[in-house]
């Protein structure tokens, strides 16, 4: 464990170590990788996506076969599944859940009695009041710089905005990569930050290693957005799926047959490891990924380095008092 001056109402919330969450990203958050944040510190999260129950619980099985610490589980709430992912979560009792696409609230009082706590992430302040209000326990105010769908807001804006508007405690995403960014995130008022794209990089995650060799190759412009056309715009390495896709869009090609020329594109990319024709959801951030390397190292360099930003910036505006 680390030793850390860092601790936040998230962390005692939900009983974590250090305010750091891992994105429960589609086809690359397994119960490997949660179970690794999550053994070391942090809150790893399964992500559902549009697999089915079964898939599902046998992923939160692997979790708690690994580790007895928190975890939890990304719903997304246009799932076809959705009802039956919820009754598995109740009959499992995850301790968390983080939503997307969506409005939890007809779900949050069957959650609450079997104490999971409900984290949805918002894109926008009047999401984020109609949530609260939905009874949700936190929020997780995520930006435009996120890898996969996004909003229309940055985090520099997003969060400050959100933390103002609501009472529970808000977590930071979009755009975070390390101690620097926990630190800006806890400025902003956030009480902890979720990465995505980093995780993609650790040991634990099982996508395919032609992406994750991807990634660590990124520079600092590697992501593009697509299908703003649709109305769900999604942040993407460039490749030539987003190149087609860019073409398809500039020619006036109707919204709903840009949406299917998506289906399977991201399992594409994760687990078949297809680097040209598969949607590789990755944030901006990309570019500041250098190696593969074990959750618990990561978790290990945020915190050690949040610390030392901490005592930088301590020093400095202590010497400007002075």
């Amino acid at each position: 464990m680390i030793k850390t001056m860092i601790k936040t109402k998230v962390c005692e919330l939900i009983g974590i170590e250090y305010p750091i969450f891992q994105g429960g990203m589609a086809w690359v958050a397994t119960g490997e990788l949660a179970a690794a944040v999550s053994e070391s510190g942090g809150l790893g999260i399964i992500g559902s996506g549009q697999a089915p129950a079964d898939w599902l619980r046998q992923e939160i099985r692997k979790v708690k076969a690994i580790t007895k610490k928190p975890y939890g589980v990304n719903v997304m709430l246009m799932s076809p599944y959705v009802d039956e992912v919820m009754q598995v979560i109740l009959e499992e009792r995850v301790p968390v859940i983080t939503t997307g696409a969506g409005n939890p609230g007809k779900y949050v009082p069957m959650l609450k009695e079997v104490g999971t706590k409900v984290i949805p992430v918002v894109a926008s302040v009047a999401l984020a009041k109609r949530l609260e209000k939905a009874g949700v326990d936190a929020l997780i105010a995520e930006g435009m710089e996120s890898g996969g769908h996004i909003g229309e807001i940055g985090t520099f804006p997003l969060v400050p905005q959100v933390v103002d508007a609501v009472k529970i405690p808000v977590i930071a995403a979009g755009g975070i990569v390390d101690g620097r960014g926990l630190v800006a995130a806890l400025a902003l008022g956030a009480e902890g930050v979720q990465l995505g794209t980093r995780f993609m990089c650790a040991e634990e995650c099982t996508i395919s290693h032609l992406i994750k060799d991807k990634i660590i190759k990124a520079k600092d412009r590697a992501t593009v957005i697509t299908g703003r056309s649709t109305g769900h715009p999604v942040r993407c390495l460039d490749n030539h799926f987003t190149r087609e896709i860019d073409q398809y869009e500039r020619e006036g090609m109707p919204p709903e047959e840009i949406a299917q020329l998506g289906v399977g594109r991201l399992r594409l990319a994760m687990v078949d490891g297809d680097i040209e024709k598969g949607s590789i959801m990755a944030g901006q951030i990309a570019g500041a990924v250098k190696r593969i390397e074990p959750a618990a190292r990561i978790i290990q360099d945020i915190m050690q380095s949040a610390e030392r930003e901490y005592e930088r910036l301590s020093a400095r505006f202590g010497e400007r008092r002075v």
